[in-house]
Formats: C-alpha cells, structure tokens, sequence
C-alpha cells in the first residue's frame, strides 16, 4: 500500500510540474515570433471583449444563469493574464532590450497594457479593450518600427 501511494505522489509531482512549464523559454534559443505574440494579444483582447459583452447580457436576463455568468467571467480573468504573460515573461522578460531603440517607449506602452489587462479584470467597460487595442498598434509600431503589418 505504502508503494502504491509513493507511485501516486511521484505521479502527482510529474502532472504538477509538466502543468508549469511556460510557453517559451529564457535561454537564448533563438527560436522566436514576435509577429505571432502580437497577434496573440489582439486574440485575448478581442476574447475578452467578447467575454465582457457575455458578462453584461448575462446579468441582464432573467433568471442570471449564474454559471454562464461566471464561465464568462472566468475566460475574461483568463484571457487578461495570457495577455499579461506575453507582456511580461516573453517581450519585457526576454525580447527588449535595456540597449534597444526607443528601449523607454516600449516598456512604458508595455506598462500600460498591463495595468489596462487588469482594468479589464476589474470591470466590464469596453473602453480598457478600446484602449488595450490602441497601446497594441503603438506597440506593433514602436517595436517592428513603423509595424509589421
């Protein structure tokens, strides 16, 4: 029985650890697509704009179908912080450079999408996604100077 359990919790350790490995790596890999996360923030910004629209329709309706509500609510959270980890761990973690053109620029529009991802969090006013796809352009922008697209 004792065998049983240690196989148990060496297993538990495994799906544990396997459930926290990040997207991308920190060592210099080389393999990266910055296109790519760009245009994986403007996914997350648009899901959580829908998700927000879901959120107000919801506690309109009578009865609240109260489990919709907080799938929606949830996938909103969820949405905020994949945006917040590209931000952070892929472009400020290892893509800017302190040495980088405009280095200030960025990590200052960078800033800015990180606090409007957690206004995002907090409410359901539109206005953060509105401003959230903006400081995206000044990103796009600032980054592929004058923008990949």
């Amino acid at each position: 029985m004792k065998k049983c359990f240690q196989l148990f919790l060496v297993i538990c350790t495994v799906f544990l650890a396997n459930s926290y490995v990040a997207a991308h790596c920190e060592i210099p890999c080389g393999i990266y697509d910055d296109a790519m996360r760009v245009k994986m923030i403007g996914e997350h910004i648009t899901t959580i704009e829908k998700s927000m629209n879901q959120v107000v329709k919801l506690q309109g309706e009578k009865p609240v179908d109260y489990n919709q509500l907080v799938r929606w609510v949830t996938n909103k959270e969820n949405h905020a912080n994949e945006l917040q980890e590209i931000v952070t761990q892929y472009f400020m973690t290892q893509r800017i450079k302190p040495d980088a053109k405009k280095y200030p620029e960025k990590l200052t529009v960078l800033h800015k999408m990180l606090l409007r991802s957690m206004k995002c969090k907090q409410s359901t006013d539109l206005v953060h996604v509105d401003t959230l796809r903006s400081l995206l352009k000044q990103f796009d922008a600032l980054y592929f100077e004058g923008g990949h697209k």
